[in-house]
């Protein structure tokens, strides 16, 4: 998976990216300078999210798949009920995910932005 595939995911997990760092690793980065700026770039993401339980797993979201992640996890873990059509139709899923992002941190990637709980 190369960089332009982890922007282009809804979400993806903190360990692919240390998958990725770790095969651009074994690569010989002198001779491939998009693999080198790639290695860069995973590393610059990998240091700026610097969540503490990256290496047992951090979910990042992106941006524009944040409101369905909401609705999502909010039916999942049963805050909405899922057999109704009542109130979970009422519900303004844009201000429950802006209100959901204050319990997140953001990062840069790919000139896009992600969110992961630390």
């Amino acid at each position: 998976m190369s960089i332009s595939d982890f922007s282009t995911l809804d979400m993806f997990d903190s360990r692919a990216i240390d998958d990725r760092i770790e095969e651009l690793d074994m690569l010989d980065n002198a001779d491939d300078p998009e693999d080198a700026a790639e290695l860069e770039a995973l590393l610059a993401f990998r240091d700026g999210a610097a969540a503490s339980e990256w290496e047992y797993g951090v979910t990042f979201i992106s941006d524009y798949y944040f409101e369905d992640y909401a609705r999502e996890l909010a039916e999942d873990t049963g805050a909405v009920p899922d057999d109704l059509a009542w109130p979970r139709t009422c519900i303004d899923w844009e201000q429950a995910a802006r209100e959901l992002q204050s319990d997140y941190a953001s990062v840069e990637f790919d000139g896009l932005t992600f969110y992961f709980r630390d």
